[in-house]
């Protein structure tokens, strides 16, 4: 998606279907996430338009809607730029969900049946066995390889089981908005660059499963909440390093070329 749109004739805004719109807006959305359309990647409207089979008028509008939610940031005479998160960002994000989740995990002490049980113990098992095919990615092919597999497939089902037996329905629409904030494979990424972490992980989910198992409300919300909120912070600081760095790196060439171009100009 690197070559420069066109600019063909395009059919008035009155033509674009409200329901088309969020559609796109979606699958866009759904391929950052997945890290298909990478962040700091660039999207063209006409590649967009060509891939999934529409004009750019509504692509154009599905763009807007992204702006809007902060998931890229649109460029007049570029395109859409897929926006990295920033620390606070993903702090204030997690910091949210903490509480959400920590109130799930309190009413579910109450609530959870025996099914729901089995459920979550399944998840926390499908976990605790996920997290090795994680670590062996990260170590032999590197973080930057890591993209959402059976760990995030496992870890979701864990998450999920609580807020279902905490029965409250709009809990739900609301955890899940918050998860969209950035796209999951970074936060593995995050996760698996150092493995304590992940294992650390493990702890923790073993830790919320047996505060509800023993019907204790108090401590399941307690590790609930710290659990999603260190998850947080870790990213977070993972976040700032890895940008940090890279300005680094991109400040260190600009200078470089700055001398380059006076030592060429100069008689």
């Amino acid at each position: 998606m690197s070559a420069a749109d066109p600019t063909p004739v395009e059919e008035p805004l009155s033509s674009t279907d409200p329901g088309l719109v969020d559609d796109l807006a979606d699958r866009i959305h759904t391929r950052v996430l997945t890290g298909e359309y990478a962040v700091g990647s660039w999207l063209r409207q006409e590649a967009l338009a060509q891939e999934f089979g529409v004009s750019r008028t509504p692509v154009r509008e599905a763009l807007r809607k992204l702006q809007a939610a902060r998931v890229v940031d649109v460029i007049p005479h570029r395109g859409a730029l897929v926006r990295a998160p920033t620390a606070t960002d993903i702090r204030e994000s997690y910091l949210i969900r903490g509480e959400l989740e920590g109130l799930a995990a309190e009413m579910a002490v109450a609530r959870i049946d025996d099914e729901q049980l089995r459920r979550l113990r399944e998840a926390e098992e499908a976990f605790r066995q996920a997290i090795p095919v994680l670590s062996k990615i990260a170590r032999d092919q590197g973080v930057e390889a890591i993209a959402d597999g059976p760990w995030d497939a496992a870890n979701l089902a864990f998450h999920r089981a609580i807020i279902d037996a905490a029965g409250i329905g709009r809990l739900r629409p609301l955890i899940a908005d918050l998860r969209k904030a950035f796209p999951r494979n970074l936060s593995w990424a995050a996760l698996a660059e150092e493995p304590s972490l992940l294992e650390d992980n493990v702890t923790q989910h073993a830790r919320i499963r047996a505060a509800i198992e023993r019907r204790d409300p108090v401590a399941a919300r307690r590790w609930t909440t710290d659990h999603c909120r260190r998850t947080g912070e870790l990213v977070a600081d993972w976040f700032e390093r890895k940008y940090a760095a890279a300005d680094a790196v991109d400040s260190g060439l600009d200078e470089r070329a700055a001398k380059r171009r006076q030592a060429i100009s100069r008689p």
